[in-house]
C-alpha cells in the first residue's frame, strides 16, 4: 500500500467513531499493538526531543531503500501516535518518506484534540521520521 492509501484507511476507521473518547481509545488500542522496540534501541540518540513524555524511535534501512521504524513510549497516547505514523510511513521508501505529506492527522482531527505538548510531540515524531528519510534516500 501506498503512503496515501494508508492514510485514507486511518482516516476511514477514525471517521465510524463520533465521539473523541472513542477516538482515543482508537489511538490507545493502536499503541498496544505496536510491536515491542529491541532493548538495544532504548538508547538517548533514539529519544525523541520536544516529547512530553519519553518516546524511542528507531529506523533502519533495508536494501531496497524501504525503511522499517520501531518505538515504544512510556505514554499510552503516545504510544498510540507513534504507532499510526509508524503505519502510515514503515516499508516504504525513504525518498517518498522525506517528501511526504502525512496529511491523516489534520483530516481526522488530531491536530485540534490534542494538547499542545501532545502536538508537539507528535511533530517531534514525525519530523524525526521524515529526516531518517531524507539521510537514507541520500545513501545508495
Amino acid at each position: 500500500m501506498t503512503i496515501k492509501d494508508i492514510q485514507e484507511e486511518i482516516v476511514r476507521e477514525f471517521s465510524f467513531l463520533e465521539e473523541w473518547m472513542d477516538k482515543y481509545e482508537h489511538i490507545i488500542e493502536l499503541g498496544k499493538e505496536l510491536p515491542k522496540i529491541d532493548d538495544a534501541h532504548k538508547v538517548n540518540e533514539n529519544l525523541i526531543k520536544g516529547c512530553q513524555s519519553r518516546v524511542w524511535l528507531h529506523a533502519e534501512r533495508n536494501p531496497d531503500s524501504t525503511l522499517r521504524f520501531s518505538a515504544d513510549s512510556d505514554a499510552i497516547i503516545t504510544k498510540g501516535l507513534v504507532a499510526m505514523v509508524i503505519r502510515v510511513l514503515d516499508g516504504q521508501n525513504a525518498a517518498e518518506i522525506a517528501q511526504t505529506d502525512l496529511t491523516f492527522v489534520k483530516d481526522i482531527g488530531l491536530n485540534e484534540h490534542l494538547s499542545p505538548t501532545r502536538s508537539n510531540g507528535l511533530v517531534s515524531m514525525i519530523n524525526r521520521m521524515k529526516l531518517y528519510g531524507v539521510q537514507h534516500a541520500a545513501t545508495r
